[in-house]
């Protein structure tokens, strides 16, 4: 008798837990919020952390937004998955900050069905049908590696340069247009050989690898085409640890522009830096607000972007700078 009156009031218990209200933190919606999962490569570099700040600046509560950030790790698979879990959520919009360029079409379909749009920002993708996403907003990477060779060809015209190259995540936007870049340059200039080439996959530890793989088997280099900053003053450390100096033993390339590596220019160890703007933050959250309103914004817009060397990069201009 004594376990059935004890089974009696677990049960009692049991069924009043489940008709009690459920706390207010679980039941926390946002109907008076636009939410935007935000589908993140990594955090690989300091461009791609001061991309990710800016738009958690932008699309925070204060301005009306509820973002939910997925970090894929530099893994396009994870991404897809996260964009998955963005329309099962129900989200208003989704950010794509592609690792690569192909492989996008399903799943970006499966969001038009659901009637997501989807804001491609930084790197391009390439899809059959460019329905499958609303808008882009990015930079020209082909012409900053036009930019690079154009310096290139200006500082050493015909003279003979040996070059190694350090390129970022292969397949992704920022790789292809400024590996096309330096390929044109090299067919334009005979002189210049390239000596090696390899990823870095934009980090700065795989570029100071490579350089003292470089060093340790004795190839003979002159000018380093880093694909972003982090390669860059990756392949600088290893450089000094070989007793090198920088801009004067071998003439460093690079691309993003940050704060460090403008500091660089300044030393003189960077001989000359492509910008490449990372505060979509504030361009994104135009578009969603052009949208909201019923407009319709369009379909690409190429920032518009700077190159720095030491004849002009000034303290003025790096005070003034967002990253």
């Amino acid at each position: 008798m004594k376990r059935i009156l004890l089974m009696a009031c677990i049960l009692a218990v049991l069924m009043l837990t489940a008709c009690a209200p459920t706390p207010a933190a679980t039941l926390e919606t946002y109907d008076d919020m636009i939410v935007v999962g935000f589908s993140q490569v990594g955090a690989e570099s300091d461009w791609r952390n001061a991309n990710t700040r800016s738009m958690q600046e932008a699309l925070s509560e204060q301005n009306g937004y509820r973002l939910i950030i997925d970090d894929a790790q530099q893994k396009q698979e994870r991404q897809i998955t996260a964009i998955r879990n963005f329309i099962h959520q129900g989200v208003d919009y989704i950010v794509l900050a592609p690792t690569t360029e192909k492989g996008w079409d399903t799943v970006l379909a499966e969001a038009k069905a659901a009637k997501v749009p989807v804001i491609i920002v930084d790197r391009m993708i390439e899809v059959e049908d460019d329905s499958l996403f609303t808008c882009w907003i990015g930079s020209d990477f082909r012409k900053e590696g036009d930019e690079a060779v154009g310096w290139l060809a200006q500082h050493f015209g015909e003279k003979p340069l040996r070059i190694v190259h350090l390129q970022g995540n292969l397949g992704s936007s920022a790789q292809l247009g400024r590996t096309q870049g330096l390929d044109a340059g090299l067919a334009q200039h005979p002189a210049w050989e390239l000596v090696y080439r390899d990823t870095g996959d934009f980090t700065q530890a795989k570029g100071q690898e490579l350089v003292e793989a470089l060093l340790t088997q004795g190839i003979q280099f002159d000018v380093i085409y880093s694909e972003n900053d982090n390669m860059a003053y990756g392949a600088i450390d290893a450089l000094k640890n070989a007793g090198l100096q920088p801009g004067e033993d071998v003439t460093i390339i690079s691309f993003d522009a940050s704060h460090r590596a403008l500091e660089m220019v300044m030393a003189g160890e960077i001989s000359f830096d492509v910008e490449c703007n990372p505060l979509h933050g504030p361009r994104v959250q135009a578009i969603i607000e052009k949208l909201e309103a019923g407009g319709k914004p369009p379909k690409l817009t190429y920032v518009e972007e700077s190159t720095f060397d030491a004849a002009t990069i000034t303290r003025e201009i790096m005070d003034g700078r967002g990253y």
